[in-house]
């Protein structure tokens, strides 16, 4: 067995994991990898999926959606579980309508748009739920069905 690096694609990359073995089950906020020198990409399956809309990227499925009743820089946003193919972006602190939390600018793989924010840290007990989820912004995705 040799090690497999997986890195995230972007500016400033970094290795994520280094893995012993072949065997790869990837799901996580950050689904686009170069493994052994080949650039992946997350396609998910459903009834509804959200993509990014400059470049349609998969980023959730609808089933991820905690909330549709969050608002962001661009007017309404999502509340997800999870996504896949973004980055993140530096750590701060910032002061959004709920109070004082630290969030990270979640970036698209492929085209490196902000589509919203990943929740670090909330300060306020009743906002801890937040932690590790992420906003999706509505102007910035788009929803696709299958084929």
């Amino acid at each position: 067995d040799f090690p497999l690096i997986i890195a995230r694609v972007r500016r400033g990359a970094r290795i994520i994991h280094t893995l012993t073995h072949a065997h790869l089950h990837i799901w996580s906020s950050s689904a686009y990898f170069v493994i052994m020198g080949k650039l992946h990409k997350t396609y998910l399956s459903g009834n509804r999926i959200y993509a990014c809309s400059v470049c349609r990227s998969h980023l959730a499925q609808q089933d991820e959606v905690i909330s549709k009743s969050f608002h962001g820089r661009h007017g309404r946003a999502y509340l997800m579980n999870n996504v896949v193919d973004v980055s993140t972006g530096e750590r701060e602190d910032r002061i959004l309508i709920t109070g004082l939390h630290t969030v990270a600018d979640i970036f698209c793989n492929h085209c490196e748009t902000v589509i919203g924010w990943k929740y670090e840290e909330a300060f306020e007990h009743s906002q801890k739920y937040k932690e590790g989820k992420f906003i999706l912004e509505k102007a910035k995705i788009v929803k696709d069905s299958p084929w």
